[in-house]
């Protein structure tokens, strides 16, 4: 297992590289742009699993108040009716509520494989480790009053969370709405102590995650108001 996580974390750090070298040739020796790339084809991967967590948190934000009315009427009398038509409204409108696992658990090791391929990473060329305002995007910038620039990708980072996280958010669940804001400072923590690299790709992953959302979120609008009314 040991040897399996090192080849994943060295596949990781090479695939960094030879995106780098990419930028290279392109006259844009930068590592930051070599993340931001490899950001991209990760979501180009994993679209397929992404495109049907979306559609299915959208379509369960909208069948939350039928939810809600179905919880109100039988929770008190009778549970095991009311798991019975909340089930039949899942399969009524093709959504499942455990499709928003997957992404997340094939997203897991790619993060930490990520965070250990950028904690000390060996730069082909360290003249080009930096990336904008970031020194150096294998070092944790922690918080300082001296530093507030080291704020800007956490907080970058939060607020695209927080952005992409509204897209399916319902406003009548209160749960929701408690994680709409929790978990964009979560994030923006989380950030403050990873390499910055990987802050980077957390907000590019998010830029990338928002405008599917808003493409998702504008075909099922349009699905909606073409179909046949009963």
């Amino acid at each position: 297992m040991g040897e399996l996580w090192g080849t994943l974390v060295g596949g990781m750090a090479s695939l960094i590289n030879w995106l780098y070298n990419g930028t290279v040739s392109a006259g844009i020796p930068n590592y930051g742009i070599a993340i931001i790339l490899l950001t991209i084809m990760i979501k180009l991967v994993l679209f397929p699993l992404t495109q049907k967590q979306m559609v299915s948190m959208k379509k369960m934000t909208e069948i939350q108040p039928k939810v809600k009315e179905i919880q109100a009427k039988y929770k008190n009398k009778d549970p095991k009716k009311m798991q019975e038509k909340i089930m039949e409204i899942y399969k009524e409108n093709n959504v499942n509520p455990m499709a928003g696992c997957l992404p997340i658990l094939v997203q897991m090791p790619i993060l930490i494989a990520l965070y250990r391929a950028l904690y000390d990473f060996d730069f082909l060329n360290h003249a080009h480790a930096n990336f904008l305002w970031v020194a150096d995007l294998s070092k944790v910038y922690p918080l300082s009053f001296t530093s507030p620039e080291n704020l800007i990708l956490p907080l970058l980072a939060g607020g695209t969370t927080y952005l992409q996280t509204k897209l399916t958010t319902s406003s009548t669940d209160q749960t929701q709405r408690m994680m709409l804001y929790m978990m964009p400072i979560f994030i923006g923590w989380i950030c403050v102590t990873v390499p910055a690299g990987l802050a980077l790709y957390w907000t590019s992953f998010n830029v990338l995650g928002y405008a599917q959302q808003y493409l998702v979120n504008k075909q099922l609008g349009r699905v909606k108001e073409g179909a046949p009314s009963k």
